[in-house]
């Protein structure tokens, strides 16, 4: 018995050892998605709001914008639910289809603000994720209260938002925006520290993780994504 514990020891810290040394490259597999998603949606972002044609096609019809929005919502649900029944390369199209649906309803934007507010906004974001990226990595601190603290705020957030579409006031839409500001500034560390306890229990370095990698690498594309939006209105001069 005392052998068969020892053993068990051995094979559990072998396993431990290789996923430490595998950690470095699944990490960077999630970057990588992360970023592909990232230009994906802004090349699909600029075609449309330099398409008067495709804004007056989303924009101006009611039932293919809230169409797009039923669909992103469904994949990311979906991809969450389903990650670990679908195949490397089911989900990876997946993420795929998402990040170009997410472009087709922020293409607005180009129409909306100059390329130049755009452009400082998105490495204020840059800037501002790849500290808390570090953060959430490096840090010995557990932040899954943190983290729970700051889902919470995030529905309650989501909710004044909702109000507020009746409200139409101004200034709370301002004060919204600075507050989502700051949770998913907390939430990309948390995310960040998370994706790397699931990925140091993982199995091994197979298709299992690499689906751990690529929905980790969907949330941080969230974290990023709604950081730019609502960092924008801070940073971005309209035209």
């Amino acid at each position: 018995m005392e052998f068969d514990n020892r053993f068990s020891n051995i094979n559990s810290r072998e396993q431990e050892l290789a996923m430490s040394r595998s950690l470095p490259l699944l990490m960077r597999k999630v970057y990588t998605w992360m970023t592909m998603a990232l230009i994906i949606t802004g090349v699909v972002a600029y075609g449309v709001g330099t398409s008067e044609a495709l804004l007056m096609a989303i924009f101006n019809n009611s039932i293919v914008f809230f169409g797009l929005m039923i669909a992103e919502l469904a994949l990311v649900f979906y991809l969450s639910a389903r990650i670990h029944k679908l195949s490397l390369p089911s989900a990876t199209i997946g993420f795929i289809a998402f990040s170009v649906i997410n472009g087709l309803t922020l293409g607005s934007i180009f129409a909306v603000y100059s390329i130049g507010s755009i452009a400082q906004t998105f490495f204020v974001t840059a800037g501002t994720f790849s500290a808390m990226a570090f953060i959430g990595y490096t840090t010995k601190k557990d932040l899954s209260n943190i983290g729970g603290y700051l889902l919470m705020a995030l529905f309650g957030l989501i909710i004044a938002g909702m109000v507020n579409i009746f409200l139409k006031s101004s200034m709370f839409d301002f004060i919204l925006s600075g507050l989502i500001v700051l949770v998913f500034t907390g939430l990309t560390a948390w995310d960040v520290q998370t994706i790397k306890k699931m990925l140091m229990h993982a199995p091994d370095a197979g298709e299992s993780a690499q689906k751990i990698a690529l929905l980790g690498a969907l949330n941080l594309y969230l974290d990023f994504i709604n950081l730019f939006i609502h960092l924008l209105r801070f940073f971005g001069s309209r035209d």
